[in-house]
């Protein structure tokens, strides 16, 4: 969604949940963003599906009123690198109103993704397979929820960040708007939750597996 962040913590919460239950999805939506070109061919039809339910999910987020309107309220804050740090927040609301969505417990539900995705480590692109065992080895999925763990992170992405970004005043924003943020979480996320559920019908019938963008 955003090129920044593909290398870092990101809004893999959202993408973990909005797979389904397939495996093969979860872990093609989990690694989309290290797949380019002609690479995608040699995966397998499931994991291939799992990346075009990766880039519909993106494109209609991008699209989104909403979204549009809360990354625009926070550039003062943090510039090009609102989009990022919005993505993170929409997360930090999904862990934290983790049982409105699912009915096993967030901690259980990381345990399946990291799971899944580490039985399939060979499979795994470059860039994901340095990030994987840290996304494991410091349960990022569970952390989401934290706002300890939430400004850890955002201390590291300002670290690794090539220009100026505010992140490491991440938290003590979302602090001050976290009603506003929220609300629009709770309007945006229903709907971005509809779309890939429909999205994933979509892919179960094509067997092609060509986008439906």
């Amino acid at each position: 969604m955003f090129t920044f962040a593909k290398n870092c913590l990101m809004n893999f919460l959202a993408h973990a949940y909005l797979s389904g239950e397939d495996p093969e999805l979860l872990f093609g939506n989990m690694i989309a963003d290290h797949i380019k070109g002609k690479v995608l061919e040699s995966y397998p039809a499931g994991i291939v599906k799992g990346v075009l339910l990766h880039r519909a999910i993106d494109s209609f987020t991008d699209d989104h009123p909403v979204v549009k309107v809360a990354s625009s309220s926070l550039s003062n804050y943090f510039g090009k690198y609102s989009g990022v740090v919005l993505d993170i927040y929409f997360d930090h609301f999904l862990a934290v109103g983790w049982s409105h969505y699912n009915n096993t417990e967030l901690h259980v539900f990381a345990r399946r993704v990291y799971y899944e995705l580490l039985r399939r480590y060979l499979l795994l692109p470059a860039r994901s397979r340095r990030i994987i065992p840290w996304m494991v080895a410091q349960n990022w999925l569970s952390g989401y929820a934290n706002l300890r763990d939430l400004e850890r992170v955002f201390n590291g992405m300002t670290r690794r960040a090539s220009f100026k970004s505010g992140m490491e005043n991440a938290i003590p924003v979302l602090s001050e708007n976290y009603q506003l943020i929220h609300q629009q979480f709770q309007t945006f996320f229903p709907q971005l939750e509809a779309y890939a559920t429909k999205f994933r019908l979509e892919l179960e019938n094509n067997t092609e597996t060509k986008p439906l963008v």
